[in-house]
This record gives structure tokens, C-alpha cells and sequence, in this order.
């Protein structure tokens, strides 16, 4: 299986529209991969917040449409990072127009498989955290050659999310984000953890450049199921592409069957 994971610039001076036409020109290149990812909230910056409210879309929206006509060009998966997506009402939503941090992701043919809005929000008492309401629904999606489960960003920090994904089916962990700088080294450690404690392959695919003058880790990852790390990029606007196998997730489960010694956090036995 080859993915490539799009490691997209974003900057200040650039129009959301023409990195729209530079995200959709690189995912057509890509044609030939079985998966292709995109970072978190690279139409905005993810930490470009005041941009959230002025630049949040529909779902299908102009985001929406360039990825899933990008996705069937090049027949291929992708995952095409998130979007600040504005709710419509009388949807379920907290409140009429709330904001989430939603990841879309299209078959080969440009339809939607699925669409997973951010659990966990990042800024504690500001930022994300306050301008966006929060996803409830764990999220996996059945790739022809895998069971993708989905995460975003700050996601990463939370091990039960990952665990019931595990649950769920989930063998290759696909992880979107804005990571700063700043923090990097957490970034590579909780990627490589997320992959040994649930057994499964991590796809974590960052930004580069700067968001609101904060600087970009890059440095997306793709970690095997033993903590290995398969490939890395550097700091910059790349395009990280890498071969590998699923079926060595059951393999690795099967020869070191650490899965099954679990005690805590199992649903408690029917009587």
C-alpha cells in the first residue's frame, strides 16, 4: 500500500483560494497512491483562529468540491486534512452555525466516505477550544486494502481515543495536523506510541510554514506497528511518500499479542 502524506505550506499573503488550487494540483500528482492525506485546517491555519468564524464553509462547500474533483482526478483515497465547517441548524449541532473542526474523506470516484469532526479541541480556555464545539463520534472508514481510523491534531494526546478506534476495526491511524514548532518532539513521541500500544500503523501528516505567527513542526510520520519509524520529512512544504503493508498489523498483533492481555477500560461481561 502507498501513501503519500502532503506536507502543505501555509502561510500569511497566500488567498484560501489559491491554496485550494495548490492542494488540489498536488493531490492530482499523487495519482497511483492508494491513500492520500492532507494536514488539519491548512485552508486557514490551524492557529489562525480569528479566520475560523470568517472562513468557515458548509460541509460541501468550496473545500468540499475542489478535494472530491481532486480525489476522482487522480482516482484515489484521500483524506483531505479538516475544514472549519460552520453547522447548519436543526442538525443535532449545539447551537445554530456552530463551528467544528471536521476531516472529509473521498473515495477514488469523489464521493464522501466519511466526514469526522475534532473530539478534542486545543487552547484550553481560548482558541479552538472555545470558538468550536466538539465531535462526539469515534470514526473509521473501510479502505480496499485497510479500516482507516480517524483522528485530528490534539487528538494525538489522548491514548482512549486511539484504543477504541483499535476496537472499532481501525489498523492504520490517519492523523492530520497543525503541531507547532515549539513542541515537536511530543509530536514524534506520542506518533510512535499511538503505534506500539495499539499495534497499527500511524499516518500522521503536519503543516509546514507559519499559522498566525506561530511556526509549523512539519515533520510528518509514518510509523509501523513495532514503533518503527518508515519515513519522516523535514520542516518544509514536501510530499512524504511511503510503501507499505497492512497485513503486518496482524502479523505484529498475532507474534506479540499484547492486545489481549488487556484488564482496563474492556466493557464489562454480560451475565
Amino acid at each position: 500500500m502507498r501513501a503519500s502524506l502532503i506536507q502543505i505550506a501555509v502561510d500569511e499573503g497566500e488567498s484560501i483560494a489559491s491554496r485550494r488550487r495548490r492542494a488540489a494540483s498536488l493531490v492530482r500528482e499523487q495519482a497511483g497512491a492508494d491513500l492520500v492525506v492532507l494536514p488539519e485546517l491548512w485552508t486557514t491555519g490551524a492557529f489562525a483562529y480569528e479566520d475560523f468564524g470568517r472562513e468557515a464553509e458548509p460541509l460541501q462547500g468550496p473545500t468540499y468540491e475542489a478535494m472530491a474533483k481532486a480525489a476522482a482526478d487522480a482516482g484515489v483515497w484521500l483524506h483531505a486534512g479538516s475544514i472549519p465547517e460552520r453547522a447548519p441548524s436543526g442538525d443535532g449541532a449545539t447551537g445554530e452555525g456552530t463551528l467544528y473542526n471536521t476531516s472529509l474523506v473521498f473515495s477514488p470516484s469523489g464521493e464522501l466516505a466519511v466526514a469526522y469532526r475534532k473530539i478534542h479541541r486545543f487552547g484550553f480556555d481560548k482558541g479552538e477550544a472555545v470558538l468550536m464545539g466538539a465531535g462526539r463520534d469515534l470514526v473509521t472508514v473501510r479502505h480496499p486494502r485497510t479500516t482507516l481510523g480517524l483522528g485530528t491534531c490534539y487528538d494525538l494526546r489522548f491514548p482512549e481515543l486511539f484504543r477504541g478506534l483499535v476496537d472499532a476495526g481501525a489498523e492504520v491511524l490517519v492523523l492530520p495536523a497543525g503541531w507547532p514548532e515549539r513542541r515537536r518532539a511530543h509530536w514524534t513521541l506520542l506518533a510512535q506510541a499511538r503505534a506500539v500500544e495499539n499495534q497499527a500503523f500511524v499516518l500522521a501528516c503536519g503543516t509546514a510554514g507559519t499559522h498566525a505567527g506561530v511556526p509549523q513542526a512539519g515533520h510528518s510520520i509514518v510509523v509501523d506497528p513495532w514503533g518503527e519509524v518508515l519515513a519522516e520529512a523535514g520542516p518544509g512544504e514536501e510530499v512524504l511518500t511511503v510503501d507499505f503493508d497492512p497485513a503486518k498489523v496482524a502479523a505484529t498483533r498475532e507474534q506479540f499479542p499484547a492486545l489481549k492481555d488487556r484488564v482496563l477500560g474492556l466493557a464489562p461481561p454480560t451475565r
